[in-house]
């Protein structure tokens, strides 16, 4: 309910602030508008007076993704790289074991194109080898829930699956058995040491009977941001701007990596937006834009480098 304030209080007036922007004030209109809809249905009221109350006027946005957070193709090699690196150093201590899990989510996330929300809820049993691939090239997929409560399904990587076999190692399971009868529906990341908060005790002390429960998206998002800012401090060879690029990382970030750097391998952009379930495909052309400007900024550097070169050589 919140605190008490005056009637002469700004709090009274939302609308009539200059800091509530237009997409946030039409958001509040449909949310009060369906509020009182849903009074009207239950004939708690005889009329919705937010129905003359017209949604605000917006200026759609060309790109309101963030897509800039997504890691270079270079940068995102060596992270991996040292990923692995770490993984194998630190053996089976609690610094490995948490290395492990993070190598495994940001794969899971940077090459399945996985939302953070989907990658905490996905689950073992979801995970299976595909019918369209071949004895000597299997092919592995994974059937995730989406937005809007939507199923489908996405490629996995062979480096996401030896990542997520050597968590499950951790946890003292085996990744290869698919099902477990206790425990259906086992989560494909999960905490190996549980915190000492109550909230966490609260959610894992029923683990021995009910099997593992997975991690929340935050609590994806918070493990991955701290990994990472202990990468930025201590990797070697990385440049000022590479740390201020990873030090801005964050889990959704990683999808962002799939879908630039797919298209910027040339998938196709119809595949690019079944595997990200965008539901427009406006919304995946997004990347390519970005992958056109890219482009065209990287060759205007290489002209001006080659008109100072031919500069230097008359003088």
């Amino acid at each position: 309910m919140g605190e008490r304030f005056s009637r002469r209080s700004p709090r009274w007036r939302p609308f009539a602030s200059a800091t509530l922007s237009l997409e946030s004030q039409r958001y509040a209109v449909r949310a009060l508008r369906a509020a009182f809809t849903w009074l009207v249905d239950v004939r708690y009221l005889a009329g919705n007076p937010w129905k003359a109350v017209n949604d605000p006027k917006i200026v759609q946005r060309e790109t309101a993704m963030q897509i800039h957070r997504a890691l270079p193709a270079d940068l995102w090699r060596r992270l991996r790289s040292e990923l692995d690196k770490r993984c194998s150093e630190e053996g089976v201590s609690k610094a490995g074991v948490q290395w492990r899990i993070v190598r495994a989510a940001l794969l899971l996330m940077g090459d399945s194109g996985l939302r953070r929300e989907e990658a905490a809820d996905a689950q073992r049993a979801k995970l299976r080898v595909s019918i369209y691939g071949t004895l000597e090239r299997p092919v592995w997929e994974l059937t995730v829930i989406g937005k809007r409560n939507k199923e489908r399904t996405v490629p996995v990587s062979v480096a996401t699956l030896e990542a997520l076999q050597a968590h499950w190692s951790d946890r003292g399971r085996d990744f290869m058995v698919p099902t477990d009868l206790l425990n259906p529906s086992a989560p494909l990341l999960s905490p190996v040491a549980i915190p000492r908060t109550l909230a966490s005790q609260v959610k894992h002390h029923q683990r021995s009977n009910e099997g593992e429960q997975g991690y929340s998206a935050d609590g994806i998002n918070r493990l991955i941001s701290r990994m990472l800012t202990i990468i930025v401090e201590t990797m070697d060879d990385l440049s000022l701007d590479e740390r201020v690029i990873l030090g801005s990382v964050n889990a959704h970030a990683m999808r962002h990596t799939f879908g630039t750097q797919s298209v910027a391998d040339e998938v196709p952009v119809d595949v690019v937006q079944k595997v990200l379930g965008h539901a427009s495909l406006q919304t995946t052309s997004i990347y390519v834009q970005a992958e056109k400007k890219r482009v065209l900024e990287e060759v205007a550097a290489y002209y001006a480098r080659r008109a100072d070169s031919g500069a230097g050589s008359r003088n």
